[in-house]
């Protein structure tokens, strides 16, 4: 059994671990949406499954999946240490739907289960309703027997924070301070909140995320920590790119900012794809509905190499058949961790449902010390 408890982490010794620690496993969703996925989610399940199988190999995968695709998937879908449990939610974003978990010196784990409103509610969300995703986080808590903090009166996604785990965190004011998620917050109210839940003592917020990003500018699609106190961002290599002046704002931001014990922050520059649209073929492919955000033809996707996820061992980095700016991440990796994998995997079906790799997962940090 769980429990809710009434204080937060922070009170309680609890703090993010960063992403590259260590893990215990991995949390995913299956796609099912026709109004979110082309083609009945057939093609989004397969890359879905791509990835899950690229993270089996490092660590034990975890997947939900609905009841309406339970036993087709079952059927379908088997791989060495992935298993599947049942589980209704309205969309698969495990990062931002999930719980974000917080470690205290015991190795003991616990769970953020953060309101969730479809990435701005009746202001901008992406669908309605999210009733189902809002309880995915207290349900995975359950389900692994791990304590919960719920904050009812702040919404916020996993893709919307990062941690280098001594003490730093990573957010776009695009998102933190968008109409739609907590007009009644302050910006200095909603960083104290971070610091309280996340146990970090000091954010850097970044201005915007990538152009065009439908979750308000996710800071996990522009920017993460791939060591403490250092940042990989996105900046493409045409000046004339509107995402141009956006990854610079953000350069500017964190060329200001310094880590807790006043040091530099160390900044990696990472190449984008060149810009990616939907095509006629795949707008018309999915399904019409009132419920969610309609998918436009010719419309610019939201691409980046930074969306990729650490796993035990490997990094599973997002590719987008473009053999030089694939290349390109892939040795900017390379240079940065010589001792890991890198897989790379087509990812344009999860591209566009409206994330990537990252947006699809969420760790379980290794506890147990």
């Amino acid at each position: 059994m769980n429990k809710t408890l009434r204080t937060n982490p922070k009170q309680d010794g609890f703090q993010m671990p960063a992403e590259f620690d260590r893990h215990y496993g991995t949390l995913m969703l299956f796609p099912f949406r026709t109004d979110v996925w082309r083609e009945q989610g057939k093609p989004a399940q397969e890359a879905f499954f791509e990835v899950a199988k690229a993270i089996a190999r490092q660590e034990p995968v975890f997947i939900g999946v609905h009841s309406k695709i339970y036993q087709s998937v079952l059927k379908r879908f088997k791989f060495r240490n992935i298993s599947f449990f049942k589980l209704d939610y309205n969309d698969a974003w495990m990062r931002d739907v999930g719980p974000t978990f917080v470690r205290n010196l015991k190795g003991i784990l616990r769970g953020i289960d953060w309101k969730f409103n479809a990435w701005g509610g009746k202001v901008d969300g992406l669908y309605a309703p999210w009733d189902l995703d809002d309880r995915v986080a207290s349900q995975v808590l359950s389900k692994f027997s791990v304590d919960r903090y719920r904050t009812e009166n702040f919404v916020l996604e996993g893709g919307a924070i990062h941690v280098d785990g001594e003490g730093l965190a990573l957010v776009t004011e695009s998102c933190l301070l968008s109409k739609g998620r907590n007009p009644k917050l302050s910006k200095a109210n909603i960083e104290t909140l971070l610091k309280d839940y996340l146990g970090v003592e000091k954010v850097i917020w970044l201005p915007r995320g990538i152009y065009l990003d439908e979750t308000n500018e996710h800071v996990d699609n522009i920017a993460c920590f791939v060591k403490p106190g250092h940042v990989l961002l996105a900046v493409p290599k045409n000046k004339q790119d509107p995402q141009y002046a956006l990854s610079m704002a953000s350069f500017k931001a964190l060329k200001e900012s310094t880590t807790i014990d006043g040091k530099k922050i160390k900044i990696t520059r990472m190449p984008m794809p060149e810009p990616i649209y939907r095509t006629v073929q795949q707008a018309s492919s999915l399904a019409k509905s009132k419920q969610s955000k309609h998918r436009l033809k010719d419309e610019r996707l939201a691409a980046s190499y930074v969306n990729f996820y650490f796993a035990n061992g490997a990094l599973i980095v997002p590719s987008f058949d473009q053999p030089e700016q694939d290349e390109a991440a892939y040795v900017t990796l390379r240079k940065i961790f010589p001792n890991k994998k890198i897989v790379m995997i087509p990812s344009l079906e999860i591209l566009l449902g409206g994330g990537n790799i990252h947006c699809i997962t969420q760790q379980i940090p290794l506890g147990g010390k």
